[in-house]
């Protein structure tokens, strides 16, 4: 089939399919309808995923951290995200009371391969269902239970070329402007001109503010 020239659009799965020919057969055959032993295992050495949630306004995605397996398995198809302080912008649990369909890509570190998990949240701020996600004595504002729908795990292809756990590619962090240097760039704000005192305030939320 001869390609379309750059300046086409592609508007229909149709199109999309007849351009891109057929699916992997093993990659459709890998999606499984719950967790298995190899999925659950993954997601308790992951100490990242990254959670993707959107409404017809638009799409979100936001990153989740903690020690590894702090995303807990209940069983076969259901999953327990814990939420820490933050912001307050409350952007994906905004998109998930307008729209419960959320995808999750979790990491471990050294490890090429991922792991996606789709399925519909609800949010909870129940204390016996918090109480596991404590963290010095401090219950997680809610937590997110996740209906699993589908998973499957990602070939490694994405992060081979980007070499993203090759600690020689890592980049000098005086390299690039501070967090607040940025911010401060980015918002006009009295008293931090510089962006100086506002990293200084970033660096301290960062010891006290993360429980």
């Amino acid at each position: 089939m001869e390609q379309t020239s750059t300046a086409s659009k592609i508007e229909t799965k149709e199109e999309l399919r007849e351009f891109y020919g057929p699916a992997n057969e093993r990659s459709v055959k890998k999606q499984m309808a719950k967790l298995d032993e190899h999925a659950k295992n993954f997601i308790a050495l992951s100490p990242f995923m990254v959670i993707s949630s959107a409404t017809a306004e638009g799409a979100d995605a936001s990153p989740k951290g903690d020690p590894p397996g702090f995303v807990k398995v209940i069983d076969d198809n259901t999953l327990i995200i814990p939420d820490r302080p933050g912001n307050n912008r409350v952007d994906t649990m905004s998109n998930i009371v307008e729209n419960n369909h959320i995808g999750l890509l979790f990491l471990v570190p050294g490890m090429c391969e991922t792991l996606r998990v789709n399925g519909r949240a609800r949010i909870t701020t129940d204390p016996e269902i918090l109480e596991p996600h404590s963290v010095k004595g401090r219950l997680p504002r809610s937590a997110m239970i996740i209906d699993v729908d589908d998973v499957y795990l990602h070939c490694g292809k994405a992060l081979i070329r980007a070499d993203l756990w090759n600690a020689e590619k890592h980049i000098e962090r005086k390299s690039f402007p501070s967090m607040g240097q940025m911010l401060s760039d980015q918002i006009d704000e009295d008293g931090y001109d510089d962006g100086e005192e506002m990293n200084k305030g970033i660096q301290e939320r960062y010891k006290t503010d993360l429980y």
